[in-house]
């Protein structure tokens, strides 16, 4: 997912100034230690975020018993943010970070995303916003505590050392916890110096992963995992009908069967509370419904890609404009045009979506698996009839997000059963309801152009996008007099040095709700400008590398990733009967390439090998970096070979993974991830290696066959995996 979500007074450039960050005192006695707290000036009120009445929450806690805590703002899904945060942290702390506990943290205005305005998860955005703040809190906490320490033996700090959790004067040692209380009682310091980084001990450096004890010896909870005292379960079962409704049912059957507690209309369907999950859902089956299937009732795909052609014989808004393209392209010695379709994608996230909800009349306690905090905690209170500081949020591990969690349309049907029978409900949609209500990737109908001159260099690209707008359904502030920014990444920054460029968006809506999926715009719009790429260099006789690089001199980054990739995968020397494609772009401030090895015997396609070159900027953990890269390039491929939800009738007709196909386990290629070191400041990683799989892997199925694929997915072009 990547998307700015602003207060309504503000716009997406005001959220990322909001990085001008002003930092409030806030100290507090807490159990005899230190807490320790941050707030931000420049976002969203607290009043509007659900913050409890502005008063700063803790970043830090350091107990009298020497338990050091991290309240981490950010979703754990896999990513390893708990990690990367703790480190961070850490480091200015003086601390090994396996000594620190983390914690989800609560909803609060504290906890805000300065590049994305409220708390949220996403936009590759945590480690970027956390950069500065986390290494402030950690310097913070340390210098209070040998400011503590200074003040119990009478000596100056500049004495003092700081080393393994605590204090150091000569053979003297104080611990962390002997000195929190003290060091509660002292004014929070604006003016401290951080690391230079050529002293980190623990950010830029390999770390084991925080999380994963507990995920390997069962004891991690996610959000289906939760069990309150007096817990009951539901199951839900929705239109079949996209934006269709409940007309009637008859409960009789259901409700008696055994352990059924309450047959109900919610928000977005039927519910059935039950002692245990399996009579909940056995139960739901035993209902008869009827159904008003709504205004999608003749929505299919086929209509709903005509939709999308006939849209774009409009002009649309433009987003890059430089030069003169139409007479650029008239001037041409050789011109090019094409269409490039892409499909709805589901999110396919493993854990399917839940959530349990306690709501009572003064209060509610959320147990859920959400990337937006912010907004959970919103869409209960006005659920429920409550106020939002009566609503506490807490968050859960993820069992994937890739944007799906970003909804909350799976929060409101648990809140309403919990309110109605008095008891805390965990309402779990089926992997069915997840696959067939998802909130989709949008689709897209691209038409691009490009003129060659006579010597094959490239000097006019255009490029024509419709496709729906997200944000303007989630965040419609932010595109209400201009382009929806996540419609048209890796297309606005198109890197190449030519001199007529323009890029325009056509929004058209399709009639049913899209939604962020990982990488968002960056995996449509790479995968036509970089294909595209292609077809123009094999129209100029050049060598697809050498096309790009004669074209980047002006962009030091992308040249550099260009090359090592290059370089890296043996470029032009694969082995007899292996074929590669390249591709290459800029997203969330990181920089990547990608070549895909390939062999294609008849229809049966084998991926021999990925390389993926990446310069990402300064890195808080490289393992991590390295597990992202690698599971957004298989979270890609998967889409690529198989992604498509289609609609017949208003209906998906993709029910469960039989269907919706995964790539498997011994299906994954060899990888080979490359991090380049960099001083540049830290890039987003949990998406853009997603974007540039589908048209590395395509340019090199053409290599190979001469069959350029130009729509998504390539099972759908008469090609299966070897």
């Amino acid at each position: 997912m990547n998307d700015t979500m602003t207060d309504a007074t503000t716009d997406p450039t005001a959220a990322a100034l909001a990085s001008r960050r002003d930092f409030l005192k806030a100290s507090a006695l807490a159990s005899g230690g230190l807490m320790l707290g941050i707030t931000l000036t420049g976002c969203a009120k607290p009043a509007a975020l659900g913050g409890a009445g502005g008063q700063p929450v803790a970043w830090l806690r350091i107990g009298g018993d020497d338990r050091i805590t991290v309240l981490v703002d950010r979703s754990e899904m896999g990513q390893g943010v708990y990690t990367a945060m703790t480190q961070l942290l850490a480091e200015e702390l003086g601390i090994d970070p396996i000594r620190v506990a983390v914690e989800a943290a609560p909803v609060g205005a504290v906890y805000v995303n300065a590049l994305l305005g409220a708390q949220i998860t996403g936009g590759s955005t945590s480690v970027r916003d956390a950069w500065d703040k986390l290494r402030l809190a950690g310097a913070q906490a340390r210098t209070m505590l040998v400011q503590a320490a200074a003040a119990h033996w009478g000596v100056e700090g500049s004495t003092l050392k700081v080393q393994d959790g605590a204090v150091l004067r000569g053979n003297e040692r104080l611990t962390f916890g002997q000195l929190a209380e003290a060091a509660a009682k002292l004014p929070v310091p604006k003016d401290v110096a951080l690391k230079d980084p050529k002293d980190f001990s623990t950010v830029g450096k390999p770390q084991k992963r925080l999380d994963a004890p507990a995920k390997v010896d069962g004891s991690a909870v996610y959000g289906i995992d939760v069990k309150l005292p007096g817990m009951l379960h539901a199951a839900l079962r929705q239109t079949p009908t996209l934006g269709g409704s409940v007309a009637g049912l008859d409960a009789t059957a259901a409700e008696a069967m055994p352990g059924v507690r309450r047959v109900m209309t919610v928000t977005n369907g039927v519910a059935v509370i039950a002692d245990h999950y399996w009579q909940a859902k056995q139960a739901l089956d035993a209902v008869k419904i009827t159904w008003t299937p709504g205004p999608n009732a003749t929505l299919d795909t086929v209509s709903m890609r005509s939709k999308l052609r006939a849209a774009a014989a409009r002009p649309g808004k433009s987003v890059r404009n430089e030069g003169d393209v139409a007479a650029g392209l008239k001037g041409a010695a050789k011109t090019l045009r094409a269409v490039y379709e892409l499909p709805l994608l589901a999110h396919a996230t493993l854990e399917p979506q839940n959530c349990t909800a306690d709501v009572r009349a003064d209060g509610a306690d959320i147990h859920v698996n959400t990337q937006t905090q912010t907004i959970a905690q919103a869409t209960v209170a006005q659920v429920a009839g409550l106020k939002p500081e009566q609503v506490r949020i807490h968050t859960t591990l993820l069992g994937g997000g890739f944007g799906r969690r970003l909804e909350v349309d799976y929060i409101p049907a648990a809140v309403e059963a919990s309110k109605a029978i008095g008891k805390p409900v965990k309402l779990i949609w089926s992997r069915e309801e997840d696959t067939t209500h998802d909130a989709y990737r949008p689709p897209a109908y691209d038409e691009v152009a490009g003129g060659l001159d006579a010597d094959g260099k490239l000097v006019a690209w255009q490029l024509h996008i419709t496709s729906p707008s997200i944000t303007a359904r989630m965040f419609p502030a932010v595109v209400e007099n201009a382009v929806d920014p996540f419609a048209v990444e890796a297309a606005s920054n198109y890197p190449y040095d030519v001199p007529n460029i323009a890029v325009d968006y056509n929004r058209e809506e399709i009639g049913i709700d899209v939604g962020y999926w990982r990488s968002v715009s960056h995996a449509l719009n790479c995968f036509v400008a970089e294909s595209f790429m292609d077809e123009l260099a094999h129209a100029a006789g050049k060598d697809p590398y050498a096309f790009r690089a004669g074209l980047l001199s002006k962009q030091p980054r992308y040249q550099r990733v260009l090359d090592a990739a290059a370089e890296k995968a043996g470029w032009g020397k694969a082995p007899a009967g292996h074929f590669q494609g390249i591709a290459l772009m800029e997203g969330y401030g990181s920089y990547l390439a990608q070549v895909v090895e390939v062999s294609v015997k008849g229809g049966a396609l084998k991926i021999h090998r990925i390389t993926c070159v990446v310069d990402c900027g300064r890195m808080v953990n490289p393992n991590i970096v390295d597990q992202q890269v690698e599971g957004s390039i298989l979270f890609g491929l998967t889409a690529a070979l198989w992604g498509e939800v289609t609609l017949k009738g208003g209906q998906v007709q993709e029910r469960n993974f039989d269907r919706y196909r995964l790539l498997r386990l011994p299906e994954s290629p060899r990888i080979e991830v490359v991090l380049l070191e960099s001083t540049e400041a830290p890039g987003g990683m949990g998406e853009p290696a997603t974007a540039l799989i589908a048209p590395a892997l395509t340019n090199a199925i053409f290599a190979a066959t001469g069959k350029r694929l130009r729509s998504l997915p390539i099972a759908r072009q008469g090609f299966t995996l070897a």
